[in-house]
């Protein structure tokens, strides 16, 4: 039997696991889907086991499938590495109705809520979260453990780096072929704000137009 599990019992574990539960259904494939936690809020959340990391290698498996649905981009790295040190694959979790056309690439382990749309020539990497409603236009690169708060309006030729956070109903402007939009890496945008600019590594912008939080507070 597959051992199937989705990291985190927090809300953004209980958001994806329901999801995960209609595809591993629809797959047919013989399977247990549990949550894993480092420290378990209570043996069973929502009608599925909640178990340590530990205790779910330890289970009886074929093989054992998991993805990390923890928003803080740096803990969903260390777990992945931990995770791949054990051997453990990933699986992506997928809405039925997430909307992708033509030449996306997506990198392993990404979460698409319900009403994500990805567009066209898009190139997203490994473990990427996209909350509900969340759109990627056309041209965009997206790098490593990108996190999309529900409603992010990505237009397009953005470049979003490694570790960047868009929180809920940003909209980023679109770039220019040749001369996209940079998010830096590590980079956190507001909840609402309006990027009409590119953004530095590590810093958080908020507003319209969006601005540095140290400016705004001044």
């Amino acid at each position: 039997m597959k051992q199937i599990a989705i990291f985190g019992a927090s809300g953004c574990g209980r958001a994806v696991l329901p999801l995960a539960r209609q595809q591993w259904a629809a797959s047919g494939e013989p399977h247990q889907l549990v949550f894993v936690d480092d420290n378990p809020p209570a043996a069973e959340c929502n009608g599925h086991q909640v178990l340590r990391y530990a205790d779910w290698l330890a289970l009886p498996a074929t093989s054992r499938h998991i993805n990390i649905a923890i928003a803080n981009s740096s803990v969903r790295q260390k777990l992945v590495e931990r995770c791949m040190a054990d051997g453990v694959q990933f699986f992506e979790v997928r809405a039925a109705n997430v909307v992708q056309l033509d030449d996306v690439q997506l990198g392993v382990g990404a979460i698409l809520c319900p009403f994500v749309t990805l567009t066209s020539n898009i190139r997203i990497g490994k473990h990427f979260h996209a909350n509900l409603y969340s759109y990627v236009e056309h041209d965009c690169v997206i790098g490593d453990y990108v996190t999309f708060a529900p409603g992010v309006m990505c237009n397009g030729n953005v470049v979003v780096q490694d570790h960047a956070y868009i929180g809920t109903g940003a909209v980023i402007k679109q770039g220019q072929p040749g001369q996209p939009l940079v998010i830096g890496m590590g980079a956190v945008v507001g909840m609402g704000a309006v990027v009409t600019k590119s953004v530095p590594p590590g810093a958080t912008v908020v507003g319209n137009p969006a601005a540095p939080f140290a400016s705004r507070k001044s």
